[in-house]
């Protein structure tokens, strides 16, 4: 899990949606996001959940190598589908 001190800033409720239709149609995609230390990190995912944690949300996926990772919705730059 992206483990953040900084303040969580909500996302758009258009961009939620987005990644729950990605959930829901299980979209093959390319993730991007910032990991802890703002770098820039790219990833093939299958987007599985979106959950809560600490009052910060956070997206779920399945990696191609079958990782899982947990991104706050705020860190992620683009979820593109393939």
């Amino acid at each position: 899990m992206t483990e953040d001190t900084d303040h969580y800033i909500p996302i758009e409720c258009g961009l939620h949606s987005k990644y729950e239709l990605a959930i829901m149609h299980k979209t093959k995609s390319t993730l991007q996001w910032l990991d802890s230390n703002n770098t820039k990190q790219t990833e093939t995912v299958i987007p599985v959940d979106i959950f809560v944690n600490n009052k910060q949300e956070y997206l779920k996926v399945t990696t191609a190598a079958n990782r899982t990772l947990k991104i706050r919705l705020d860190k992620i730059v683009r979820l593109q589908p393939i």
